[in-house]
């Protein structure tokens, strides 16, 4: 067993061996559960030390949950004041904003340079300010993470900020507090007022696991850790920030009620303090062994459980810091020795399934973060399973990556294998267990409508602007649907209430009431946009407006897909036997069909209008922006009633680009290069008129 240290609270039964089989709460009285829930929070402490700061945790992470969850219970059941409580970290209401405040002194950058002909001359204008041969450096990584300023009095956490501009930054005051190596009070012999400056990260471990959980759940993964880290901080709502694997590096101090004689002296008084500090740090006597230390940093670094960009050279005499001074932007006594960016190569860390809303299954490498095409990504995709079988990708190879425009990367070699075999792919979907299906070399989920991360996207896409367009029901809404249990696919939207709405966090009445009003006017659709808003594989915007133009009514398609009729849905325009199948397949589908039975009992899609003749054949148009007199789809219905066209890009073969509201730039652009003509919407329905369509 771990020893117990003599900083160890006293007498405290929650210490070592501690005792997780508690009375249950209400058997308790009032003192007694202030009694407990002191010690509790004494040893919760004191094992936040042991675990963030010492690395040395004294018990496992089953019995510390125990012990955290006693303390919650107590402190709910009994009302008990948790100002300064471990439990704090859970996160605290939401913010309208984060509000800005002034830090105690100036966070200034650092000179840098990725040159070692840098780093000697700033060396040389050190010895020639303080008049030596030379000089000693403390030598500490460079975090690539988000720098902040914690504020301490009387061993009290007060506030936090990020750096901002160097005097001005934002206050994130809650979201820090739930950072679990942040103690929320000092140590040992602490000073009366302490503001110290550290480096907010997320670990590389954590990384790869909260992208693995967030792919598994249907969302994008983060781009990178310190991006990731960088956006988790400034959360207007500290619950969520609780939610996500951040930590922290203490390394400066910014103001304090206690003078320090050097930079490793203060380095080893933090842990003292209960503040955590990184432990690969080095005095160098000179700048030839402080390039040592940037080299040893730059070999170990694809090994550390973090991300590091170089190191920090400091004079490490802290009267003779003061003797350089500062120029207005950083200080001459320090000086950032840059790594050369990694490119195009990097370690693969896990590999995970993401689910399409179609329920195709698309590998996705997880990865050290590198620079590929000036960018800075952590995940590529791997495509499908017969490409992560011809590369033969495991986790652990190195590989190389490319970047083509701004789409996702993609590996297309394995440069080192780590020997343990390439990735397996899975037999059964990674979010609801229903068996995968092989289409050549692509893979898809069997489940449908009943996979829940097919659920989710059908739900956003049904919403879409391109589908029904419900205003107010994106991404992160329909996510918070969803985790209530107010909606299990698309046609629960038409049970929710106001009053149901209104009760989630961060809606109100009104945005409730504006939802509601939005789900109940999509009822009766038009037939195109319902035929879109399924999600059918392969069914676009134009696929649905030509299978509603030629079979007029919603009755008359499932029709044809319940006889299997393949032959009925090639006879439409642009229409493919592939496409005609996954019509068919999508029908036949249980889960589908039980969804769609569902949403029929609300919604009714109105018959597609006959033809109108053929006053616009031979016609191509395209919109752009927003019309007040149509939606989008109506006014393509419109064009192609009329014998015309309408397309979603502008070409040699357009006629007239319509331009609505808020217009798209590369539209008009593209417009002006081709020579197509521009409409507003006012000449757009003269052209209407004139042709005796309107």
């Amino acid at each position: 067993m771990v020893a117990v240290d003599d900083s160890a609270p006293a007498d405290n039964p929650y210490v070592a061996d501690p005792p997780t089989d508690f009375d249950p709460v209400g058997d308790i009285d009032e003192a007694a559960a202030r009694e407990q829930a002191e010690s509790l929070r004494e040893a919760i402490r004191y094992h936040d030390h042991r675990y963030y700061v010492e690395a040395d945790p004294l018990i496992g992470d089953r019995a510390y949950d125990a012990l955290f969850s006693r303390l919650q219970d107590l402190e709910t059941a009994f009302d008990l004041d948790a100002d300064g409580s471990p439990t704090q970290r859970v996160g605290g209401d939401p913010l309208d904003e984060l509000p800005e405040v002034e830090h105690v002194a100036p966070m200034r950058s650092i000179d840098q340079g990725g040159e070692a002909a840098d780093v000697r001359a700033f060396d040389e204008r050190v010895r020639g300010t303080l008049d030596t041969d030379t000089v000693e450096y403390f030598c500490e990584p460079k975090f690539d993470g988000l720098s902040v300023e914690v504020v301490y009095e009387d061993g009290v956490y007060q506030r936090a900020a990020t750096r901002g501009d160097g005097e001005v930054g934002e206050d994130v005051t809650e979201n820090v507090r739930t950072i679990a190596a942040v103690p929320h009070r000092l140590r040992g012999d602490y000073p009366e007022y302490l503001a110290v400056r550290g480096e907010v990260y997320i670990p590389r471990e954590a990384f790869t696991a909260y992208n693995r959980e967030r792919v598994e759940r249907g969302e994008d993964p983060f781009a990178n850790p310190r991006n990731a880290a960088a956006g988790t901080l400034r959360q207007l709502d500290p619950s969520v920030t609780a939610e996500r694997p951040l930590s922290v590096f203490f390394f400066g101090v910014l103001d304090a009620s206690v003078d320090f004689e050097s930079h490793a002296a203060m380095h080893e008084r933090f842990p003292e303090w209960g503040l955590r500090v990184c432990d690969r740090t080095a005095v160098a006597d000179g700048i030839d062994a402080a390039i040592d230390y940037r080299d040893e940093q730059l070999d170990a670094r694809d090994d550390l459980d973090y991300e590091i960009d170089g190191v920090v050279l400091k004079v490490n005499d802290i009267e003779d810091c003061e003797r350089l001074g500062s120029t207005s932007r950083a200080p001459r006594w320090a000086f950032a020795y840059k790594f050369p960016a990694r490119k195009e190569e990097t370690t693969v860390r896990d590999v995970v399934v993401q689910v399409g809303r179609t329920g195709r299954l698309t590998p996705v490498a997880l990865m050290d973060p590198v620079e590929v095409g000036g960018v800075t990504v952590s995940r590529a995709s791997l495509h499908n399973p017969s490409q992560v079988a011809d590369l033969g990708v495991g986790i652990g190879d190195r590989v190389r990556i490319k970047r083509a425009g701004d789409v996702i990367p993609e590996v297309v070699e394995v440069v080192e294998s780590a020997g343990d075999g390439h990735f397996e792919f899975p037999e059964a979907c990674p979010a609801c267990d229903s068996p995968v299906e092989r289409d050549g070399p692509m893979a898809f989920c069997t489940g449908g409508l009943t996979c829940p991360a097919q659920r989710e996207r059908s739900i956003e896409h049904y919403a879409s602007r391109d589908a029904l367009d419900i205003e107010g029901l994106g991404e992160k809404a329909v996510r918070q649907l969803l985790d209530a249990g107010l909606v299990t696919d698309a046609a629960d939207l038409y049970d929710l209430s106001v009053e149901a709405l209104a009760d989630l966090e961060g809606w109100g009445e009104t945005s409730a009431k504006n939802l509601v009003e939005a789900v109940e006017a999509t009822r009766e659709p038009p037939l195109a946009d319902f035929l879109t808003a399924l999600g059918i594989p392969e069914v676009g915007t134009v696929t649905a407006r030509n299978l509603a133009r030629e079979f007029g009514t919603f009755d008359e398609v499932v029709a044809a897909a319940d006889r299997g009729d393949v032959g009925a849905f090639e006879a439409v325009p642009d229409v493919g036997e592939t496409v005609a199948r996954s019509i068919v397949d999508f029908f036949e589908g249980e889960g589908n069909r039980a969804v769609l039975d569902r949403l029929l009992d609300h919604v009714d899609p109105q018959a597609a209008a006959q033809t109108g003749g053929d006053a616009l054949d031979g016609l191509t148009f395209v919109f752009t922006g927003s019309l007040e007199g149509y939606t989008r789809s109506e006014a393509q219905e419109l064009i192609e009633r009329h014998g015309g066209s309408a397309t979603s890009s502008v070409s040699v073969n357009t006629d007239y680009l319509v331009c609505g509201d808020n217009p798209g730039r590369r539209k008009r652009d593209d417009a002006a290069d081709h020579g197509v003509e521009t409409l507003d919407e006012g000449a757009f329905e003269d052209l209407l008129a004139d042709a005796g369509v309107l």
